[in-house]
C-alpha cells in the first residue's frame, strides 16, 4: 500500500508542546514541519475540581490547536513522552472529523526537527 497519496501527518507531543509534521503538498512531497503548538498549562486554582476542569479545558484547546495544522488527516503517527499521545488519539477518535483516521503511536524522547522528520518519514515508508 503506497502512502504517497494519503494525507499523512506526524506529531511529537508532551503535555507542554507539540511539533506537527506533514507533507509539503498535503498528500505528496517530502515531510516538513508544519508548526508548533504550546499548552499554556493551568494557573493556580482554589480547589481540586476547578483545577481538574481547567486542565481538561486547556488540554482540549491544545489538541484543537494541533488539529488546526492537519486538514482531512487520513493517517497519523503520534509520538512523544508520557501518556498524552493516547489521550490525543482518543480525542481524535471521539471527534467526528477524525473518526476514520488511522492512528499509530510510539514513545520517544524529544528530538531535533530534522530527526523528527526522518523518524516520521520512516514510519510512513
Amino acid at each position: 500500500m503506497s502512502g504517497k497519496n494519503k494525507k499523512q501527518f506526524g506529531v511529537w507531543m508532551d503535555t507542554q508542546q507539540a511539533t506537527i509534521i506533514g507533507r509539503e503538498n498535503v498528500d505528496s512531497g517530502d515531510f516538513v514541519i508544519l508548526g508548533h503548538a504550546k499548552n499554556a498549562g493551568s494557573g493556580g486554582n482554589s480547589n481540586e475540581n476547578a483545577a481538574n476542569n481547567s486542565e481538561k479545558t486547556l488540554q482540549t484547546k491544545f489538541f484543537k490547536e494541533v488539529n488546526a495544522y492537519m486538514q482531512n488527516v487520513e493517517e497519523i503517527h503520534v509520538t512523544g513522552t508520557g501518556d498524552i499521545q493516547e489521550q490525543f488519539i482518543r480525542y481524535l477518535s471521539e471527534t467526528p472529523q477524525f473518526k476514520n483516521t488511522v492512528a499509530n503511536e510510539s514513545t520517544s524522547n524529544k528530538m531535533s526537527d530534522e530527526k523528527l522528520i526522518e523518524f516520521i518519514s520512516a514510519k510512513f515508508n
